[in-house]
């Protein structure tokens, strides 16, 4: 039947963890990953996503993404980006009570030695004072490589207070 998710990886945190990396993906298929309860330790911190190969992040500066950014306190807005050395599919979300983020990536290309690697993003999260955060967009990997997971960290070498992220294939 179409449409299936297999898991394929799961990471939750439980204590400070500086990053989160899922691997498994070794096969020309869609992949998604979903990220829950994504808190981290301090507050205003952006949540960074990158590509890995043999499990390792790549930190080059080819991330690009383009974004539609929505929220309940105020109006919508655009962003676009080049040359970045990370995604960043989600604002600054913080530690105080009653803050989280989600995400869903689906992943496109990432065994494909031959094409770039990209990804849709739906992300939300919500603020101390209740203020909804969406993020609908998209990013490219301009480098035309086989990728086996996603790396997930926070800016500033912030660290997960939780989280579960979990890696699926869609089948």
């Amino acid at each position: 039947m179409a449409g299936q998710l297999i898991q394929v990886n799961t990471a939750t945190v439980s204590v400070a963890t500086p990053s989160v990396t899922l691997t498994g993906i070794d096969s020309d298929d869609v992949y998604m990953v979903t990220a829950n309860n994504v808190i981290p330790t301090t507050d205003d911190k952006n949540l960074q996503v990158r590509v890995t190969v043999s499990g390792t992040a790549q930190t080059t500066s080819n991330y690009d993404e383009a974004s539609k950014n929505l929220r309940t306190d105020t109006t919508f807005s655009n962003s676009g980006l080049t040359n970045l050395d990370r995604w960043q599919p989600q604002s600054a979300s913080g530690s105080a009570t009653g803050e989280s983020g989600n995400l869903i990536l689906y992943l496109f290309n990432f065994n494909n030695a031959s094409e770039y690697s990209f990804v849709t993003v739906e992300s939300n999260y919500i603020n101390a004072s209740g203020n909804l955060f969406g993020h609908q967009g998209g990013g490219v990997y301009t480098v035309a490589e086989a990728h086996n997971g996603i790396n997930f960290s926070l800016e500033s070498s912030d660290t997960f207070e939780s989280g579960t992220f979990t890696l699926y294939k869609v089948v």
